[in-house]
């Protein structure tokens, strides 16, 4: 029986080619729009406003115990409850503000097909990840080990041909690295540069350390490298003489792909992490290849929160946080039932973006976060959009993720691209991601939120208009949703900073952190390492309070 990519390159190559149009109705509506349905999706923003205001919220009925409680349901938060499970410690709680646990890695489904919307993908791990490769494993998305270890990655969940295309002047080229109509010296410049990522992601610091890598509170302390921090990734470029505009752009959109900023705004250090510390290897699959699914990262945090026991609270928020004498105690709103709980834990787990924590550590002295306006968070615009067709240009046919040079947003994927059942005609669903970093993060936050559906829909139009001149008809429903702080910017200071190490730190043994704010990145691989770092310090704990079981 041929796998899966034999079927594709046999059988399927009519799947990833250009979408074949329907015939059009004769009359178009005077509203070029009207026949485009859709709405706004998203979280719960009434509810987390609570926090504001919390003497909005009823006084508690119930009390609970636990414990341990933990506050979000993010990733970091499902990490460390699934580590805590597997190491004896099973009194657990878990509330999430929003209806589902998982955090940006959402996702939802229509007749169509299933999208994410948010994360993703997860590129093809580090070998040296063991904790990761044992989650995959569980998983089913590495499926064993060849006779030289390398893991075998399921050719369901490798993300398969084509993968990556870029529009340049109306053409679509193979890969996201501009190369049409490139001068000399620009070819040279771009050469340049992957000899330099080639060359840091062997590197090691004078403490035997990878200078770059993934935790990457497991990178060199060499300050070499950690000195990298202090400038812009923007100012970095200029000073070693990468200037070509196209060049440029593409470390552009790096920066707001995997940070939701630009280069001039996060730091040098992360901006080379971004390319160096990428070092997976696979029986079947090469460090450039990611695992991904219609669904998006929601498979990797719906296998998190299978792969433990414990009550999950959702659609409840924690609004008051206080240490007692025997331990912690929260209160908690649960949304759908309009009813507050007072629950008594021995100790906390803080999986909540900073802004969030620090508003319920106001009556907790000797914290060490950050102001709750100090980290930058960019708000995001994900648009999925149902299309019966997409008139394509020439070049590389649709494929998995779908750029245009110049393009005010990161582009769209196809989310049904690792689906065997796709028929060419079908309506598809394609996740269009598009980060506001064109002003400030607070004005961008408010101007987004501010901003109803009807006016959202025309410029998201607009913008695949750029893509596929001639697609408005072919769009059926439109689904829009705002992050208000979509992901954490690595800023210049922020990675090897006191204040994120100190950020880290528990309070009195009692209230432990976990978030990919803690990391300065906000990637899968990060936030499931957090979970694990702040489990880990809590059993130490728990068992030099009273040693637990195995």
């Amino acid at each position: 029986m041929p796998n899966r990519r034999t079927f594709l390159a046999q059988g399927g190559a009519a799947l990833t080619g250009a979408l074949l149009l329907p015939a059009l109705p004769g009359c178009a509506p005077t509203n070029p729009l009207a026949h485009i349905k859709g709405q706004m999706v998203g979280q719960d923003a009434a509810t987390g406003h609570l926090l504001r205001d919390p003497t909005r919220i009823p006084p508690p009925t119930e009390t609970l115990e636990t414990e341990v409680l933990i506050i979000g349901g993010g990733v970091a938060g499902l990490s460390a409850r699934r580590w805590l499970h597997r190491h004896g410690l099973r009194d657990t709680l878990l509330v999430e503000m929003a209806a589902e646990t998982g955090g940006n890695a959402a996702a939802g489904q229509n007749a169509a097909s299933a999208y994410p919307w948010g994360a993703h993908y997860l590129p093809v791990p580090d070998v040296r990840n063991v904790e990761l490769l044992g989650f995959l494993q569980e998983c089913g998305a590495l499926t064993g080990y060849a006779p030289n270890g390398l893991p075998i990655y399921s050719d369901y969940h490798l993300c398969h041909d084509p993968d990556e295309r870029l529009s340049i002047d109306g053409h679509w080229q193979d890969g996201l690295v501009p190369n049409l109509n490139l001068s000399a010296a620009e070819e040279a410049q771009f050469a340049r540069f992957f000899k330099l990522i080639d060359n840091l992601k062997a590197a090691k610091g004078r403490d035997g350390r990878d200078a770059f890598c993934i935790p990457l509170d497991h990178a060199s302390a060499d300050p070499e490298y950690r000195q990298l921090d202090q400038l812009s990734f923007a100012d970095y470029l200029t000073r070693e003489g990468f200037t070509a505009a196209p060049l440029r752009w593409y470390l552009d959109y790096a920066c707001r792909d995997d940070y939701g900023a630009l280069a001039a705004q996060v730091s040098a250090w992360a901006g080379l992490h971004y390319f160096a510390s990428r070092k997976g290897r696979a029986y079947n699959a090469t460090g450039s290849d990611v695992l991904t699914w219609p669904e998006g990262n929601q498979f990797l945090t719906e296998n998190l929160r299978r792969q433990a026991a414990g009550p999950i609270q959702s659609r409840t928020l924690a609004y008051d946080l206080r240490e007692t004498a025997s331990g912690v105690e929260v209160l908690t709103y649960n949304a759908a039932t309009r009813l507050s709980s007072r629950v008594r834990a021995r100790r906390v787990l803080l999986a909540t973006p900073l802004h969030i924590a620090h508003r319920l550590l106001a009556q907790v002295p000797g914290h060490a976060l950050p102001p709750h306006n100090a980290l930058h968070h960019a708000p995001w615009l994900i648009a999925n959009l149902t299309v019966e067709g997409l008139p394509q240009g020439p070049g590389r046919p649709l494929s998995w993720d779908n750029v245009r040079y110049g393009s005010a947003s990161l582009g769209y994927i196809n989310a049904a691209q690792q689906s065997l059942q796709q028929e060419n005609g079908a309506p598809k669903v394609i996740t269009l991601y598009w980060p506001l970093t064109d002003e400030a993060p607070g004005p961008a936050r408010r101007r987004a939120y501010q901003t109803p559906y009807a006016e959202w829909l025309p410029r998201v139009v607009a913008e695949l208009e750029t893509y596929h001149p001639g697609v408005t008809p072919y769009i059926q429903q439109a689904d829009l949703w705002v992050w208000g702080h979509g992901m954490v910017a690595p800023t210049p200071g922020l990675v090897w900073g006191a204040a994120r190490q100190a950020a880290m730190q528990p309070v009195r043994d009692r209230i432990f952190f976990a978030h990919t704010d803690l990391s300065g990145i906000s990637i899968f691989e990060e936030g499931f390492y957090q979970g694990i770092r702040a489990a880990r310090e809590m059993l130490g704990v728990f068992q030099a309070d009273n040693p637990l079981s195995t």
